[in-house]
């Protein structure tokens, strides 16, 4: 589909206004406009590019620099071949056009449109996803931001604590905890803790299941000799706390929230239509997909929605090669004459990045075979984030096996030798 389109568009996009260039497939300006961001305009939009090339949508190609979005959307909805392209690959084509650094946005278009033109293989076809995979992206990515405000928060607690209380550290590593808000709420103060007794202490901890410390080690800590604050310095902190551990109860709710729905998500795709945990015998590609990813070792609910909705069309063309160079576990090679420097790939898709490290860290927990692995790698010299990198990038590939198989993770299999000639 892609070779017969005949019109190239560069669309550069921006909060309100953006500008389109329109050119021929000899280079040539047909046209440039502004378009108000808006459903009207950017209809009329679309109705304009149909009636003044007079070409079919399908012949007709955006490319813009964002790989999602409304636009995006809507482009894809009227039938455009819509392309996408690294902002950084931009930069490098925007030099063919002027060397003195200048830009603007009609530059911009013309370089997206004629960028397309002459060298569509730096250009990524998009396509409409499927409706689950765009509300499961949405929901990995609020669950990301919850975890990460939930960090802030213990981070400001623990300033908190050790401006004023700094024995309590001592008591829990979660700050986030409800067992550790209960007990802070139970002896916010080092003279509330001189108060209490034990038997008090002791429901409050059997009330959470508190079995790492007991009611009378925890009141030795907690009634060591005080830090000397100045005076209101003790009512500011607490104050300060109470708010804090307010909005970490609502964050660990909402984080639980999401949790429920990734899960669930994630099994309308494994069995659409289908309540969990119901057979299904007839299932497709995609829906295999998802229950062969499952069986991998420790992917885990968050790492699996990361991986369907941050590498869907990696995913679905099996592609390793693009699924390392997202994640970044393929390493970067410079070259100049008799020097090779192997470096850390740096520029890839963070999200990506996070959820693989993390898989490979519990597989190499629990997979025999990853650790070994990784203690091979750690025996020769290489450090833990390398080793791990190193794991995630035979996930991947054991992963693509897998998919384009359509086979679930056997740890048993042994791949066959190939018979003597």
């Amino acid at each position: 589909m892609t070779e017969d389109i005949e019109w190239f568009v560069g669309f550069d996009w921006a909060s309100q206004t953006h500008v389109v260039c329109l050119l021929d497939r000899n280079g040539r300006t047909i046209g440039e406009r502004k378009v108000v961001h808006g459903g009207a305009e950017l209809g009329e939009f679309c109705d304009w590019l149909i009636a003044k090339t007079g070409a079919p949508p399908a012949r007709i190609g955006v490319a813009i620099e964002t790989p999602h979005g409304p636009i995006v959307e809507m482009l894809l909805e009227r039938g455009l071949a819509v392309f996408a392209i690294n902002p950084k690959q931009l930069d490098r084509f925007r030099d063919r056009f002027t060397v003195a650094g200048a830009k603007d946005d009609r530059r911009d278009a013309q370089v997206l449109g004629d960028s397309l033109r002459t060298d569509r293989r730096a250009f990524r076809l998009l396509a409409v996803d499927d409706p689950t995979v765009i509300e499961l992206r949405e929901w990995s990515r609020i669950a990301d931001d919850l975890t990460q405000e939930r960090t802030r928060l213990a981070n400001r607690i623990r300033q908190q604590l050790w401006r004023y209380y700094p024995q309590m550290l001592q008591v829990a590593d979660d700050l986030t905890a409800e067992n550790f808000l209960a007990l802070w709420e139970c002896a916010p103060t080092p003279a509330r803790a001189a108060e209490i007794d034990e038997a008090r202490l002791a429901k409050v901890l059997k009330a959470h299941r508190v079995r790492r410390i007991g009611a009378a080690e925890a009141l030795g800590i907690l009634r060591q000799k005080p830090l000397q604050v100045a005076a209101g310095a003790t009512e500011a902190a607490t104050a300060h706390i109470r708010v804090a551990a307010e909005r970490v109860r609502l964050v660990n709710r909402q984080i639980k929230e999401a949790d429920r729905k990734l899960e669930a998500l994630c099994a309308r795709l494994e069995h659409p239509g289908k309540t969990p945990g119901e057979s299904e015998p007839g299932q497709s590609s995609e829906q295999r997909d998802v229950t062969i990813l499952r069986s991998l070792p420790g992917v885990g609910r968050t790492g699996l929605a990361t991986l369907l909705v941050e590498a869907t069309e990696p995913l679905r063309r099996r592609d390793y090669q693009v699924l390392r160079v997202l994640s970044g576990v393929a390493p970067v090679t410079r070259r100049s004459g008799e020097a090779r420097l192997v470096t850390r790939r740096m520029a890839c898709n963070e999200r990506l990045r996070q959820a693989v490290y993390h898989w490979a860290r519990v597989a190499m927990q629990i997979d025999q075979a990853c650790k070994s692995r990784y203690a091979a790698l750690r025996k020769r010299g290489h450090s833990h984030g390398r080793a791990l990198r190193t794991i995630g990038d035979r996930l991947l590939a054991v992963a693509c096996a897998m998919l384009k198989s359509q086979t679930p993770f056997d740890p048993d299999h042994k791949t066959p030798k190939r018979a003597l000639a």
